[in-house]
C-alpha cells in the first residue's frame, strides 16, 4: 500500500481538526523513497527568500552602521548643538561670548541636555624640523567628555586638565604623527597669525585615530585657557558651548527650542547667543546620510520583489504538481477555501524555512564582519576603515515580521489557481 493510500485508510483525513494544516504538514515534509521533498521550483523560491532575507538584513545593519559611525565621528568633534555668538562666522576664528554660571545651569536644566561645555578654536601652523602642517586648535576645559577620544586612541592618554593652572598638553591625530613624525611625549612649535605673530609650545600627550580624515587632518585637542591667552580673553570668555543631548532623535526640536529661547537672550557684555544642530553646522554630510536611506529601501524592495517572485512561481508550480490530489478532494466535499488554506500553510512553511536560513546567513555575516571587519573600505573616501554593521533587536524583528507579512500576502493570488480547477477533468490531468 502507497503512502498516499495509508493516509486516506488511517482516517487521519475525517478526525483531525485542522485537516488542512495536517495535509500542507503531510505534502512539505513528507519525503518519499526515490524522490526529493520538493520540486526545482521550490527549493529555488526557498534559496530565493533565504538570500533575499540575507541581502535585507546586510543592507540594512551596513547602512545602520555607516549612518551611526559617520554622525558619532561628526558629533565627536562637534557635539550636538554648538552655541555661538551670533556675529561670529563659520571660520574657526570666533568671536567670544561671556559664560556665567546662570547660563550654565539653564543650559544645563534644559529638557534634553545632558551635558554642557566651552569651547573655542584657533587656526595654526604645527612646524617641525622637516615639515608643517596646517591646524585647528581646538581648545576644551577641564571636566570636558574625553568618552569620545578615548574611544580612537591609539597611543598615550587624553590629556586631563586641573582647574587651577594651564596645561600644554595636546592630543593629535595618527595622520598629524605621521606626517610630521611627532609620537607621545614629543613637543613642538605651534605658530599662531594674527596682529602679531606668536607660537606655542606644546607637548603630545596622546594620539588619536578616528578615520575621519577630513577631521583628523586638523584637530588638535588643547587647554581652552591657552586660545584664551593667545586671544587676549578673560577666563569668562569661550568661542562657545557644546551641548549633549540625551535622544538623538529629539535634537532638530531640542534645537530649535534653544535657538528660540537664545535669539532673546544676550550674555553679560551684550553679545547675542546662536544655537544651531550638528546639522546645520554640516549640512552635506547629514543630507548624505540621508539619502543612503533610499538606497536601503531600493535594496529592500528589488529583494522582495526577487522573493517574492519566485515565491509564487514555486507554489504555482507545487498546485499543479498536486492537481489530481486537489480533484480529489474537492471530489470528496473540500471546499476551495480550505483547499487555499492547505497551500497557504504550505507557504507558511516554505516561507519559514527560507527565512531560517537566510537570518541563519544573514547573522552570521554580520558577525563576521563586525567581529573581524573583513570587507576593509578607504577612510579617504568613507571616513571609515572597515565596512561597519549595527544591527539591533528591534530593527531585525521589524525586518523578519515584514519580509514574512508581505510574503505571506503574496503567496494569496497563486492559490486561486485552485478555484479554477474541475475535479472531473483532473482525471487525465497529466
Amino acid at each position: 500500500m502507497s503512502n498516499r493510500d495509508s493516509f486516506w485508510t488511517t482516517g487521519a483525513f475525517h478526525r483531525c481538526a485542522g485537516v488542512e494544516f495536517f495535509i500542507a504538514r503531510r505534502l512539505f515534509f513528507h519525503r518519499e523513497k526515490g524522490r526529493s521533498a520538493y520540486p526545482p521550483a521550490v527549493k529555488i523560491a526557498l534559496i530565493g527568500i533565504a538570500l533575499g532575507l540575507a541581502v535585507m538584513l546586510l543592507a540594512v545593519a551596513i547602512v545602520v552602521g555607516f549612518k551611526k559611525e559617520v554622525r558619532g565621528k561628526v558629533i565627536g568633534f562637534g557635539s550636538h548643538i554648538q552655541i555661538t555668538n551670533l556675529s561670529s562666522n563659520s571660520s574657526y576664528e570666533q568671536n567670544p561670548i561671556a559664560v556665567d554660571e546662570a547660563l550654565i545651569a539653564d543650559l544645563r536644566q534644559t529638557e534634553g541636555i545632558s551635558h554642557v561645555e566651552r569651547f573655542a578654536t584657533k587656526l595654526g601652523i604645527l612646524k617641525t624640523e622637516d615639515n608643517f602642517q596646517g591646524i585647528v586648535l581646538q581648545g576644551v576645559e577641564p571636566g570636558y567628555d574625553r568618552s569620545f577620544f578615548e574611544t580612537h586612541l591609539k597611543e598615550g592618554a587624553a590629556p586631563s586638565y586641573a582647574a587651577d593652572k594651564s596645561s600644554t598638553e595636546v592630543m593629535i591625530s595618527r595622520y598629524l604623527a605621521d606626517r610630521l613624525g611627532l609620537h607621545v611625549g614629543d613637543e613642538f612649535l605651534t605658530y599662531f597669525v594674527q596682529e602679531e605673530v606668536r607660537a606655542r609650545k606644546f607637548s603630545i600627550a596622546g594620539i588619536y585615530e578616528t578615520g575621519f580624515l577630513d577631521y583628523d587632518k586638523l584637530y588638535v585637542i588643547a587647554d581652552l585657557r591657552q586660545i584664551q591667552r593667545l586671544n587676549g580673553w578673560e577666563a569668562h570668555h569661550a568661542g562657545g558651548m557644546h551641548l549633549l543631548v540625551e535622544d538623538y532623535d529629539r535634537l532638530d526640536e531640542i534645537a530649535e527650542e534653544l535657538y528660540f529661547a537664545l535669539s532673546v537672550r544676550q550674555d553679560s557684555e551684550g553679545n547675542t547667543l546662536y544655537a544651531r544642530s550638528i546639522k546645520e553646522l554640516n549640512p552635506m554630510i547629514f543630507n548624505w546620510l540621508e539619502i543612503l536611506d533610499i538606497n536601503v529601501v531600493v535594496i529592500l524592495a528589488l529583494m522582495i520583489a526577487v522573493a517574492g517572485f519566485t515565491l509564487v512561481s514555486g507554489l504555482l508550480i507545487l498546485i499543479l504538481e498536486r492537481t489530481q490530489m486537489i480533484g480529489i478532494l474537492k471530489a470528496m466535499g473540500q471546499n476551495n477555501a480550505s483547499l487555499r488554506r492547505v497551500f497557504l500553510y504550505i507557504s507558511f512553511f516554505l516561507i519559514g524555512k527560507g527565512m531560517i536560513w537566510g537570518n541563519a546567513i544573514g547573522l552570521l555575516l554580520c558577525f563576521a564582519q563586525k567581529r573581524w571587519g573583513i570587507v576593509s573600505l578607504d577612510p579617504a573616501v568613507y571616513y571609515l576603515d572597515a565596512v561597519p554593521i549595527d544591527l539591533n533587536l528591534p530593527t531585525w524583528l521589524l525586518l523578519n515580521l515584514g519580509t514574512w507579512g508581505i510574503a505571506m500576502l503574496i503567496t494569496f493570488a497563486p492559490t486561486y489557481l485552485i478555484t479554477r480547477i474541475d475535479p472531473a477533468k483532473t482525471m487525465h490531468f497529466e
